[in-house]
């Protein structure tokens, strides 16, 4: 079917014009400031309204098992939500299998897990859990043969790395063409820290934060920065940003040359460590944990200044009748995560553009255009050349909606950002073409969603 959008303001990363587009075949054919329709042609009228590239979260868990509990959404329920706030493309997060095993075994798993069950479109991120010479022999097939062209090293949890081994998969991971993505924190004064607080009898919400301070992310920043030097100045992802001083130790080695990029999370804009302070304060355990609400400004400041390049959501879900039955007693036993991947896309634009924070184009390029130029997709995704996948998303910028977690899409039983009020929402979600949401109803279907092959890792043009 051909789709027409009409009257709408077209916005890319580049900039906004008052222009109509044609979708067909699951792909823009066309964009010019007018488009008649011929008579098989569905149009849809944008009057007053943004029309922007489908959103692209590079950062979810569906059903990961983390050990003690396995998140409630799957790769239908997760996507279906991700469709509902107007994305249209996720990047997974895979979790560790099996002690020892290969890189492909978890790959085997997740395909498993998501085809026939997304909704728009998915890949996944390597994981490396382990190393040795067969692991980093593996890396290679991973990046040519199944168009894995990222992977995330742990410096904390039960398969963290030491930094012999970070070192030697951030050399190899580049010579293969794949992006190194890392989780930094320093495990060994978390630990530490932990026990301390413990054997205190300090066991509320408002302890996991007091367990791994900013400085432990910070530090752990640092020394991913310095090893990624090492390795012969290779590149380098920060996966969920939380502070300012990682920020500034991220900007520095930015105004060096260094090539690292940087992610945040609507939780660390939004949500402080006030929190843990609620009667529900275990609604909000995730790591890194919540910060002082000084940190929030800081962030802000990165996302208007371009030295955080991504938003994605780290989306990791886990009831909060079992986060009670798990943590009542000791914030050590509750799962870690939020859900997040329905309301990263309004929120953003909402306390972003509506706020005056930061440009309709400079959205685009935090939640769509720069994911995928890193991740292997571009010019696929992330914009709206013709030729790209029709990927979009309809906002209307006077549309005013109270978040509230009974209109949601995912399989969790809270949002953290309940009551939020949002200004501008997102009323349409096109994937390759395909109407999979509207008006805050979820209208695709299972298995719609294609696998993406990545292509290997590229420096994008500024």
């Amino acid at each position: 079917m051909k789709r027409l959008i009409k009257n709408g303001i077209l916005v890319d990363a580049q900039g906004e014009s008052q222009q109509d587009i044609l979708l067909e075949n699951g792909l823009i054919q066309r964009v010019a400031p007018q488009i008649t329709p011929t008579p098989d042609t569905e149009v849809i009228d944008a009057s007053g309204m943004y029309v922007m590239p489908g959103g692209i979260d590079v950062h979810t868990h569906f059903n990961i098992d983390v050990g003690i509990a396995k998140s409630c959404d799957d790769f239908f329920t997760g996507t279906r939500a991700a469709a509902c706030g107007g994305t249209t493309t996720i990047v997974d997060h895979m979790g560790f299998g099996p002690k020892g095993c290969s890189l492909h075994h978890q790959l085997e798993v997740y395909h498993r897990d998501a085809v026939d069950k997304a909704v728009i479109d998915y890949s996944f991120h390597g994981v490396v859990q382990h190393v040795d010479d067969d692991i980093l022999h593996e890396m290679q097939s991973m990046v040519e043969e199944e168009g894995i062209s990222s992977f995330k090293l742990y410096l904390t949890y039960g398969y963290k790395l030491n930094d012999a081994d970070v070192l030697r998969s951030l050399k190899r991971l580049h010579e293969v063409g794949a992006l190194t993505t890392v989780h930094p924190e320093n495990d060994a004064a978390i630990a530490l820290r932990r026990s301390e607080l413990v054997a205190q009898g300090k066991k509320a919400p408002i302890y996991h934060a007091h367990s791994r301070p900013l400085e432990c992310e910070a530090e752990a920043i640092g020394r991913m920065i310095n090893l990624a030097q090492l390795a012969g100045n290779v590149p380098l992802y920060i996966v969920h940003l939380s502070n300012g001083l990682g920020l500034d130790y991220l900007r520095l080695a930015k105004k060096a040359g260094q090539p690292v990029w940087v992610e945040t999370c609507p939780q660390y804009l939004l949500l402080d460590m006030n929190h843990y302070l609620r009667e529900d304060g275990l609604k909000y355990v995730l790591s890194p944990p919540l910060r002082p609400h000084a940190e929030l400004d800081k962030l802000w400041v990165g996302i208007a200044d371009g030295s955080i390049d991504t938003v994605a959501t780290d989306h990791c879900t886990f009831p909060y009748s079992q986060r009670l039955d798990m943590g009542r007693d000791d914030f050590t036993r509750c799962p870690n995560g939020l859900p997040g991947v329905e309301n990263r896309m309004p929120l953003l634009f909402s306390e972003g553009v509506m706020c005056g924070r930061i440009t309709p184009s400079r959205f685009v390029e935090l939640t769509s255009a720069n994911p995928a130029k890193l991740f292997g997709m571009w010019p696929q995704k992330g914009n709206l050349n013709v030729g790209s996948d029709a990927d979009l998303v309809i906002f209307d910028p006077h549309a005013k909606v109270t978040i509230q977690h009974q209109d949601l899409h995912d399989n969790v039983d809270y949002s953290p950002y309940e009551g939020f009020h949002c200004q501008g929402w997102p009323v349409m979600t096109l994937s390759r073409g395909e109407v999979v949401a509207t008006q805050g109803k979820f209208t695709g279907k299972a298995g719609h969603g294609r696998f993406i092959r990545r292509k290997p890792f590229a420096y994008p043009e500024d």
